[in-house]
């Protein structure tokens, strides 16, 4: 069934009370009007600037001066309890007036019916919270958001409207990037979609994969309005991680089937991966490749910003910062050092195991192409519900580089840094820095430009960078009972990243 069916059903139910939690009033006038021509009911739109008027007829300035003459709230609620009439009523930016009695006394005496005619109010506005009175008795109502196909004619249209307004000059438009703009439109209204797609094609009037990044900062921007998702504007190519080799892989097996491009195969799509390894391998850069691999916007979810003292509130935060997730989608979801969050250890009145539970119901259930990664170092400390398989398709385990890895890290940091690799004995680099994670490696790189700096060098050389890798002391050394630890439970537990 539509969701324009279900609406129609509701109105002929004549529901007395139904929320619409929506900013695009037009949108959802739009959507009534359709509805309403179904069940054929008067149909009416309020506001505090033009009082009652009638949206299903073409009344001239004569028409029912009686339902416009009072754009008071309470005077309006007086009018409609009056009219013996069944009918259908948007108010809109009702919610300032529901604290006054009067107003709510009126509304709770249309909705329970008493001396009033079976009509339905309709709340509509961004964000309204209801009266314990009213939200028992209110029925939600959500507008299906447009599809792929309304989505790409808008953006015709809106190539058309440039050409119009540009003499003539044709959109250039790149046929992929275009199509992935349409999927990354995905999750929103139409007049949002359409706002975004405008700015894209205006700024240099073409349509190209140069776009996309600005496009998911857009929609980030709209949807994640409470700002418990981090948009990562920089997501790494998988081709600047080192190692990684079986994790790249998977990536670009999987790239397809997650974007849902036809296959000769029926594919389920990959639905995330946990990252478990030593600090500063290279997991969080993995997390942020992962979404490079995929093409797709990356979102971390910070779970210091979910947490509140309110009972409840912490599980909401949640909730929306998931449903924003899967508006964003096609994306990566990322949650840095999981272990932190979900620890079930301590005394919080059952906060993390609620919060546990939500997040395992919807990594099971969540039919959106949000592709999860989660990255963690103590892994004694996560909850066993979570490790348990199907939780995740994989769980990979980043070791320490080995010798071929090393060298292409130092290959990378040095050429990150205009150096010449090829300067440098990367072999007998790799040898001095055994045990080093990537991160340490990097820090090696950083030292050896300040000693060069020190020394009024343009370039480091191969004896100070092996200095570096001699004064450095690596985790590995620092904590070797806690890193060999580490690497003896994973070994046969979880597959190899690299």
């Amino acid at each position: 069934m539509s969701r324009n069916q279900d609406l129609s059903t509701l109105l002929r139910a004549r529901t007395p009370l139904l929320l619409v939690d929506s900013a695009d009033e037009n949108g959802v006038i739009e959507g009534f009007r359709h509805a309403i021509a179904q069940c054929l009911r008067p149909f009416w739109r309020w506001s505090i600037t033009g009082g009652l008027e009638r949206l299903d007829l073409d009344l001239d300035d004569d028409g029912d001066e009686s339902m416009r003459e009072a754009p008071d709230a309470s005077m309006s609620l007086q009018a409609i309890k009056r009219t013996p009439v069944a009918g259908v009523y948007l108010l809109l930016d009702f919610q300032p007036y529901l604290r006054y009695p009067m107003t709510l006394r009126l509304l709770r005496e249309i909705v329970q019916r008493q001396e009033s005619a079976e009509h339905t109010l309709v709340l509509v506005g961004a964000g309204i919270e209801l009266p314990g009175e009213l939200a028992a008795v209110a029925t939600r109502f959500e507008f299906a958001l447009p599809d792929k196909e309304a989505l790409a004619a808008m953006l015709r249209e809106e190539a058309f409207r440039y050409s119009r307004d540009h003499g003539g000059r044709r959109v250039e438009v790149d046929a992929e990037a275009a199509r992935a703009i349409v999927r990354n439109l995905v999750g929103l209204a139409l007049e949002d979609a359409r706002r975004i797609a405008r700015k894209l094609i205006y700024d240099d009037g073409a349509i190209t994969a140069a776009d996309l990044p600005e496009l998911a900062r857009a929609k980030h921007a709209l949807l994640d309005r409470n700002g418990l998702l981090h948009f990562e504007y920089e997501t790494a190519q998988f081709a600047n991680v080192g190692g990684l080799a079986r994790l790249k892989q998977w990536i670009a097996q999987r790239r397809a089937a997650f974007l849902g491009e036809k296959q000769t195969v029926r594919l389920d799509p990959p639905k995330g991966v946990l990252l478990l390894g030593v600090q500063g391998c290279g997991k969080s850069l993995a997390a942020k490749a992962t979404a490079g691999g995929f093409g797709v916007p990356l979102v971390r979810l910070d779970f210091g910003t979910l947490y509140n003292k309110y009972h409840g509130e912490t599980e909401r935060n949640l909730r929306e910062a998931l449903r924003s997730a899967e508006l964003l989608a096609p994306c990566v979801l990322w949650i840095d050092e999981i272990e932190k969050a979900l620890s079930t250890s301590g005394d919080d009145g059952g906060v993390s195991r609620r919060v546990l539970g939500y997040l395992l119901t919807w990594m099971a259930e969540r039919k959106a192409p949000v592709f999860l990664v989660a990255t963690a170092n103590e892994v004694h400390q996560l909850p066993a519900e979570l490790l348990r398989k199907g939780r995740f398709d994989e769980t990979f385990f980043v070791d320490l580089p080995d010798a071929p890895t090393r060298v292409d890290v130092f290959r990378l940091h040095l050429a990150q840094r205009s150096l010449d690799p090829a300067a440098f004995d990367l072999d007998a680099l790799a040898a001095a820095s055994d045990g080093y994670s990537g991160a340490e490696i990097e820090q090696i790189v950083v030292a050896a430009l300040y000693a060069a700096a020190a020394a009024k060098q343009d370039a480091p050389t191969q004896a100070q960078l092996l200095a570096e890798c001699a004064a450095t002391r690596p985790l590995s050394v620092l904590m070797a009972e806690k890193v060999a630890g580490l690497r003896a439970w994973a070994r046969g537990r979880t597959v190899p990243a690299g």
